[in-house]
């Protein structure tokens, strides 16, 4: 058996919840159709989605092919996630659900934004494809919100080189999302829901299966590789190691810095410099995902609607960040940042 949830899949499926401390996990093809179905299983087609405009395009993306509208509102500058009181000041009464993103492994307020929810009425649905492992106060993130969508791209912590997952809620949610995952098919008989074919592989859960084997091992390089960016860049003037706030988890996916006039050259000058000599940095997310043609026609695509995303989005350079990154390269991307604060130096 090669796909249609075969023993495989049924197997990584159960040991995916219980990895990640979740009580329901549906295994998709990518995460960009897990975001869609999840919208879609609720109702959000002809309503508003309240969302960030800092996030990868696949996060509007979503909700523009989910047929709802976009919402843009501001992000906190401490968890780069929606703002719970710039949300609560975007609902109208064509609001129908919210979509949040956690970035870079760094948790959203996920209490906040929880009672915005919950005093509204209206679904939180999470963009987590970054968030794998990530706990706040020993529970998983993912158990926040109505459903949380993670990204098993080849880039993510844990990855099946594409794929991706849903966690549900209830049994009934995830019966649900199963069944849109797979056209809507109840049986042979029997479509009850406008599903579409996002199914994952066999090929898939057998990766994910030896994946999950050794992913405590990555993040723990990983985090031997931010704690010496840290050493290596502190003191910098100009320079901000971003990191989550105190008492979440992290699962080191990114090594987001910030850089502010008081470095002497603006981020896009250091990230021409970073890549003249071999380093990939990224700006990452840059462009807001407002400043693409398909959401110009709305009116909180405008940068000055969301002033702290706009400017975060000007900062921030992202270093690069994976388990085998030797420490001499980071030595050297150090050295190559110290240098450039010299020569701009009066």
């Amino acid at each position: 058996m090669l796909t249609n949830g075969g023993p495989l899949m049924q197997r990584f499926e159960v040991a995916l919840a219980d990895h990640l401390g979740v009580p329901h996990v549906s295994t998709v093809a990518n995460a960009t159709l897990g975001l869609v179905l999840a919208l879609q299983q609720h109702g959000v087609q002809c309503h508003e989605v309240i969302t960030t405009p800092f996030s990868f395009i696949a996060t509007g993306h979503s909700v523009l092919w989910a047929g709802a509208t976009p919402v843009f509102a501001d992000i906190e500058r401490h968890t780069l996630g929606l703002d719970p009181e710039a949300v609560e000041r975007a609902i109208t009464p064509r609001t129908k659900a919210i979509l949040a993103v956690h970035c870079y492994g760094f948790a959203c307020d996920v209490v906040g934004l929880g009672q915005v929810a919950e005093r509204h009425g209206l679904p939180l649905v999470y963009d987590a494809a970054h968030a794998f492992g990530v706990r706040i106060a020993g529970q998983s993130v993912l158990d926040h919100g109505h459903t949380s969508v993670l990204s098993f791209h080849a880039t993510k912590v844990f990855n099946t080189f594409e794929g991706g997952a849903v966690v549900s809620r209830s049994s009934a949610a995830k019966l649900e999302m199963d069944r849109l995952i797979n056209y809507g098919i109840v049986d042979d008989m029997h479509v009850e829901s406008l599903g579409m074919n996002a199914k994952a592989s066999e090929f898939t859960a057998a990766l994910g299966l030896v994946q999950l084997e050794h992913v405590g091992e990555y993040l723990e390089r990983r985090r031997q590789v931010d704690g010496r960016y840290r050493d290596l860049l502190d003191g910098i003037p100009g320079l901000v190691c971003l990191a989550p706030p105190a008492g979440q988890g992290h699962n080191y996916y990114n090594f987001p810095i910030l850089v502010d006039p008081r470095f002497g050259l603006s981020r896009d000058q250091l990230f021409a410099e970073l890549r003249a000599r071999g380093v990939h940095a990224r700006r990452y997310f840059y462009p807001l995902i407002g400043h693409f043609p398909m959401y110009r026609q709305f009116s909180s695509a405008d940068p000055a609607r969301t002033p702290v995303a706009a400017e975060i989005a000007e900062r921030v350079l992202c270093l690069p960040m994976f388990p085998d990154l030797e420490e001499q390269e980071q030595i050297g991307i150090a050295d190559t940042i110290r240098a450039a604060f010299a020569r701009a130096a009066p």
